[in-house]
């Protein structure tokens, strides 16, 4: 969606130790993909305006930003300021991207949530929570904005759109 991209922003949330380690994970993808990764610490909703007053300084051009509960409570105002900076981002979850985000490529909330539902039916039926095993998302969900991408100027390459879950018009 952005052709060589060399410079890619990401918001952490510091105490949260789910972003540090996505803070983590992503700076070896950046390494393996030849892609600067520029980290962003926002500690809370004052935050979020210097921290796109930030990545815009150090010219970054699209943003991650991963599952944390801040970034959700304030998901509407995140989408706002990266459509204000005319800036590419990626969210976690599909509600960012009703709310007007780009793109998710997130696990399916709807098929952890049925997986969760098995796991409480087979403990009400007497099975220690510690006797089961721990399961990986295994269903993951591509919904795309393409209104938003019309108003970044990008161009969704066909291949991307067949393979989406979602298309917002």
């Amino acid at each position: 969606m952005v052709p060589r991209i060399s410079r890619v922003g990401f918001f952490w949330h510091p105490g949260n130790p789910s972003t540090e380690d996505a803070l983590r994970l992503g700076q070896v993808a950046a390494r393996s993909l030849r892609v600067q990764l520029q980290a962003v610490p926002v500690r809370g909703p004052d935050d979020f305006e210097q921290a796109f007053a930030a990545i815009n300084r150090e010219h970054v051009e699209a943003l991650l930003i991963p599952v944390d509960g801040l970034f959700v409570l304030h998901r509407t105002r995140i989408v706002n300021l990266a459509a204000k900076n005319h800036l590419p981002t990626m969210y976690p979850q599909s509600g960012y991207v009703e709310a007007g985000g780009l793109i998710v490529y997130a696990p399916s909330l709807y098929n952890s949530f049925r997986r969760a539902a098995v796991y409480v039916d087979k403990i009400f039926k007497g099975a220690k929570p510690g006797d089961l095993p721990i399961e990986q998302p295994t269903k993951f969900e591509l919904v795309i904005n393409l209104k938003t991408a019309k108003a970044l100027n990008l161009t969704i390459p066909p291949s991307l759109l067949l393979r989406a879950d979602q298309v917002i018009e």
